[in-house]
């Protein structure tokens, strides 16, 4: 319509009208009577009249746009719904179980046994608010097909129990919150035996990629080693029985990694639903066993899955279920958090699996080519090969070439050499492609470390943004040399040069809970050697960055990054190194980064108590996480030696600064730097500290001893030896230490009392302590011979020798009992 008249065009007028508008759908006027001129049908239209036609069919496409994502949107809303009604029935159901037992609990005696959650699976939910009953069958369960399918069955069974049965006591993940925009419902298990995890959510994809997907494990959970398909066997309802091998890679240097000797079921409902379901298979079942496999903890996977159900409209609604015992007992304690956690296993594992659902659909959707000219696809294979060549360097097999050389016995850095051909040719190492040839091994220096109340996004997002606190520039322009033509030679005197850090962005995820972003660190003005003073280059580093957000419950923050050529190719040479941080209080904690620390308050405070199981426990107090460092470098054979020494140091400087960073940035303002130093209470007790020693052994224990009080303190606390106090009741718990006995410990003031003076010591060490504690308390002190104890993270730590001596207050009372340990390090 143009000024109150309709303009009827003719069909071949409309078709010509269409083309124009796909050809150009916003012209200008100069091109569009260029159009209309070289289209003769339309001369006889008004250029206006055409104007006007374009801007109603900008109109119309928009409507058809908007309508379209509103059907989405609604149809999105509409399986929401219906996964939600399915959810509110199971937890019905699961409230009448929980009644039954409390009634029964109620009417019987505790001398009878107590009814148990119903695990038969003679009603699950499926789709559509179905039921289908289950009977599970019991023939005999041998390696022959029958044998094996019985066990499949009992598995789906089993499975679709915890998926959308009562087999499982599920409770909302900590910091999930569903919704049609979030990933979905996510839960973990509370009081079941192993660690469990259960997902339920909504995916653009249609059920068969769903599974194809999710069936290859090495794609989208980056822990996964390898996945082995040892033998396959069809089924007669056109299912298939797979035996499979998996290894898992460690995630520290504290522990081994795990592997599971597994049967996979693949099988379709009668709804049409797809289930995956799989669980591990053990001797005691009589069917195929797998021998141990060296370097690696045999786990086990109770029955767990996918169910996929497909959407109206498109797309799949899916059900996850893990649940794993992850042998915790053979790790050492401080590590168990890691291994008994539902909470870690469902960012880990279970949600880390719908976000890669999520993101490849998202890619489908809105196929583009990202910075560089990557696609999504190869952009995630870059992040990929980063997060497996360091964990492949963390875990340093001997399938793979690595070998151990000798420590120093300093600290607990482990130095690996690999010199394997096939290794090398994995990086690509020939004349014309990056590494030099004359490089023929690579080395690997890497350490793990216990972190006490500092955030790990929040040190993960400093050491991303302020490189140059813990970074050396001369190490960086080494390893960079590494992959530049050219000859690659051992670090001597450098040009200290270093212009600054540019980020240039290539690829984050769509999930704000598991933010992951993949980028290109400029360095630039390097001066890799004293030519380069008058030239600097830049070195390129291509980096993965993930965990950083401080919102999200039991994430792993990791930073990794590697050397690359300007040409960045898709096949670039990649050697990874950075930092893994992991929590290891997996429930909430509060962070209060205005309070102040009141010393005698926290050193009468008892050791917390018991926590909830599955990680549902809320910290109020200091938060641990561990933090493991690999850093790895390309090398001459014949320059071994050198390069170790010279990693060695380097991973120790990075753990000092790590250190220094972690307390400046503890949110509590509790670091041994700042809260010992700063309190009356720590000034009384360093001052009853050296007049006791002096008392009793007739000699200064510091060198200038006629300071005030701060002059004390601060000699006590920076004193070479380790000093530190234990209360005299029976559990001995620690009280105080200076600086070197925060260190030998391992732990931090807050996390102090946790520790009891019988933890650290053996059965001898423990006896000799008895022996000499009577002595103490008549005589004043005792010095104890050498030995062996233990750190906090269960490090042996050895001493030439130790002296005790009984703390009075002023007014001659005994406070508490001092342990000096002479000359001490890390075995």
């Amino acid at each position: 319509m143009d000024n109150g008249k309709y303009v009827r065009y003719t069909p071949e007028q409309v078709e010509a009208l269409e083309r124009l508008y796909h050809d150009c759908p916003k012209p200008s006027s100069i091109r569009r009577q260029q159009l209309i001129r070289e289209c003769p049908i339309l001369s006889h239209i008004e250029p206006k009249q055409i104007k006007v036609w374009f801007q109603n069919r900008r109109c119309r496409e928009k409507q058809r746009k908007e309508a379209s994502r509103l059907q989405g949107v609604n149809r999105k809303l509409t399986a929401m719904n219906k996964l939600l009604m399915e959810e509110n029935d199971r937890l019905q159901k699961q409230v009448s179980h929980l009644v039954y037992e409390n009634s029964y609990f109620r009417q019987h005696t505790p001398n009878n046994p107590l009814s148990t959650k119903d695990t038969s699976c003679e009603s699950v939910v499926t789709s559509g608010g179905q039921k289908h009953h289950l009977t599970p069958q019991h023939p005999p369960r041998d390696a022959s097909p029958a044998g094996l399918l019985s066990i499949a069955e009992e598995t789906l069974a089993e499975f679709l129990s915890k998926a959308t049965g009562t087999a499982v006591e599920w409770v909302q993940m900590p910091g999930m919150k569903p919704g049609p925009d979030s990933i979905g419902i996510v839960a973990i298990s509370h009081g079941c035996p192993g660690v469990a995890a259960r997902a339920c959510g909504l995916v653009g994809l249609e059920p068969t990629r769903v599974v194809e997907i999710l069936k290859d494990r090495p794609s989208w959970f980056r822990d996964c080693r390898a996945v082995d398909v040892v033998n396959v066997l069809p089924t007669a309802n056109g299912g298939t029985i797979e035996l499979l091998y998996m290894q898992i890679y460690a995630p520290t240097t504290l522990a081994p990694g795990r592997d599971f000797w597994l049967l996979r079921f693949t099988s379709v409902m009668d709804d049409g639903s797809l289930v995956v379901c799989e669980r591990s298979l053990s001797n005691t079942q009589n069917g195929p066993s797998m021998p141990p496999v060296q370097n690696f903890v045999r786990a086990e996977m109770l029955p767990s899955g996918y169910l996929i159900r497909p959407c109206e409209g498109g797309g799949s609604i899916i059900h996850i279920v893990d649940h794993m015992n992850l042998e915790a007992l053979s790790v050492p304690e401080v590590l168990r958090p890691l291994y008994e956690s539902s909470t870690v296993l469902a960012q880990r594992i279970t949600t880390a699996a719908v976000r890669h659902l999520r993101q490849i659909a998202l890619d489908i959707s809105q196929s583009s080519v990202n910075n560089w000219g990557r696609r999504p696809a190869a952009l995630r294979a870059l992040s990929h090969r980063l997060s497996r060549g360091f964990n492949e360097a963390l875990n340093g097999f001997g399938d793979e070439g690595w070998s151990l050389i000798g420590n120093d016995g300093v600290d607990d850095i482990t130095i690996l050499v690999n010199s394997n051909p096939e290794k090398l040719m994995g990086l690509n190492i020939s004349p014309t492609s990056g590494y030099n040839s004359i490089c023929s091994s690579i080395l690997c220096a890497k350490a793990s470390m216990l972190l006490q109340n500092v955030p790990p996004p929040i040190l993960l997002r400093f050491l991303r943004e302020h490189r140059s606190e813990w970074a050396d520039t001369n190490i960086d322009a080494y390893s960079a040399a590494a992959v530049k033509i050219g000859p690659c030679t051992f670090l001597g005197p450098r040009v200290g040069n270093y212009g600054g850090q540019v980020m240039l962005p290539l690829a984050q995820t769509i999930e704000h809970e598991e933010a992951s972003l993949l980028e290109v660190i400029k360095l630039e003005g390097i001066s890799h050697t004293a030519e380069d003073a008058m030239m600097p280059r830049d070195v390129l580093l291509l980096q993965l960055c993930c965990g950083m957000d401080e919102n999200a419950v039991g994430t792993c923050s990791e930073l990794i990054f590697a050397p690359i050529d300007a040409s960045f190719a898709d096949d670039a040479t990649l050697l990874p190194s950075g930092f893994r941080i992991i929590p290891l209080d997996s429930g909430k904690v509060s962070f209060h980064p205005n309070r102040t620390l009141d010393l005698a308050s926290a050193l009468e405070t008892g050791a917390a108590g018991n926590k909830p199981p599955n990680g549902l426990s809320s910290n109020s107090g200091a938060a641990r996480s561990v933090m493991t460092i690999a850093f790895q470098f390309v090398f001459e054979s014949h320059m071994q030696d050198s390069v170790a020494c010279m990693a060695r140091q380097y991973v120790r400087s990075i753990i000092s600064s790590v250190q220094r960073v972690a307390l400046a940035l503890s949110p509590s303002g509790v670091g041994p730097l700042r809260s010992p130093l700063g309190t009356p209470e720590a000034h009384t007790l360093a001052r009853w500290i050296c007049q006791s020693y002096r008392s009793f052994m007739g000699v200064e224990l510091l060198k200038s001893s006629g300071g005030g009080n701060d002059s004390i303190l601060k000699e006590l606390w920076h004193h070479s030896d380790a000093i530190m106090c234990c209360s005299m009741k029976a559990a001995s718990d620690f009280t105080f230490a200076n600086q070197a006995g925060v260190d030998m410990l391992e732990t931090t003031l807050v996390a102090l009392q946790d520790i009891s003076l019988e933890k650290i010591f053996d059965d001898h060490g423990r006896k000799s302590i008895c022996s000499e504690f009577p002595q103490i308390m008549n005589q004043g002190f005792a010095t104890l011979p050498g030995g062996i104890c233990l750190s906090s993270m269960g490090r042996p730590v050895s001493y030439e020798r130790a002296i005790a001596w009984k703390v009075l207050n002023d007014d001659e009372n005994a406070h508490c009992i001092c342990f000096m340990f002479v000359n001490w390090s890390f075995v």
